[in-house]
């Protein structure tokens, strides 16, 4: 399904029923929303579950990649389901539009999830690396980004253990278009500090993070569990930044017994 937007649309799905327990989905970069499939086919059980294609990744359409702009479409999104307040789950990316969400209007959280992500916003050194991922994506050495990235994001014993879903990221980044890929990039470098604001959840809040994860490493999760009023934290065994693909089951364990234990 897509959503018109003024840019162009939003490709999206829903599965499930119950709107008074649903739950959106927002996947990191450069990926889209098929990196929820397992989920989705846990939850849609009980919940409303939600996933969307964030702007310039899978179907939806490119068009200025900034946190706000995404944030603005993750309303609209829920406007046009007629979804007034859900549980947010994002993870990296995700999570950066998640807590960007959550600070510029929390009465449309119910909760929030933030997976393998950080408050902070990028270091200098990070804005450079981003520059130079932008410099070999314009080069058009896109698969040679999509075989560094690969090698960052999943935990060494997921190269064996977990190799579909090694070979799933990396053809969803390599099918990513360029300026979807730069767009994102420069959205990243560019997005605020939200550390300041972690202080102002008042919703119910799950960390989950990978220990094997070297993007966003699990004392990071740690500082923002140590600013989040009641936040749990979650360290999922043998998995990288993707936790919810290297460790299925310790991952939507950790989410099921979240969403039953605050009745969302």
């Amino acid at each position: 399904m897509f959503l018109k937007t003024g840019e162009g649309q939003i490709a999206y799905e829903t599965n499930g029923t119950d709107k008074k327990r649903a739950i959106v989905f927002i996947h990191g970069f450069p990926f889209n929303r098929s990196m929820w499939n397992d989920q989705v086919r846990l939850l849609s059980r009980n919940h409303l579950a939600v996933t969307f294609d964030v702007r310039g990744h899978g179907e939806s359409s490119e068009g200025t990649g900034l946190i706000d702009l995404y944030v603005d479409d993750l309303f609209a999104l829920l406007d046009h389901l007629g979804l007034p307040a859900v549980t947010v789950c994002g993870l990296s990316m995700g999570g950066y539009i998640a807590l960007r969400g959550i600070e510029r209007d929390p009465s449309r959280f119910k909760g929030i999830v933030l997976c393998d992500t950080k408050s902070p916003a990028d270091t200098n050194a990070a804005k450079l690396n981003r520059a130079n991922q932008i410099r070999t994506i314009l080069a058009g050495q896109k698969n040679q980004f999509a075989d560094a990235q690969v090698k960052t994001l999943f935990a060494p014993e997921s190269f064996e253990g977990r190799k579909a879903a090694v070979e799933k990221i990396r053809k969803i980044i390599e099918s990513t278009s360029e300026r979807g890929l730069v767009d994102a990039l420069i959205a990243l470098a560019a997005r605020m500090d939200m550390t300041e604001s972690l202080e102002k959840i008042s919703a119910p809040t799950l960390i989950i993070v990978g220990d094997k994860d070297k993007v966003t490493p699990p004392a990071e999760a740690e500082a923002m569990r140590s600013r989040i009023h009641s936040a749990r934290m979650v360290v999922v065994k043998g998995a990288g930044h993707l936790s919810n693909l290297e460790n299925p089951e310790e991952f939507n364990s950790a989410l099921e017994t979240f969403l039953s234990d605050n009745s969302l």
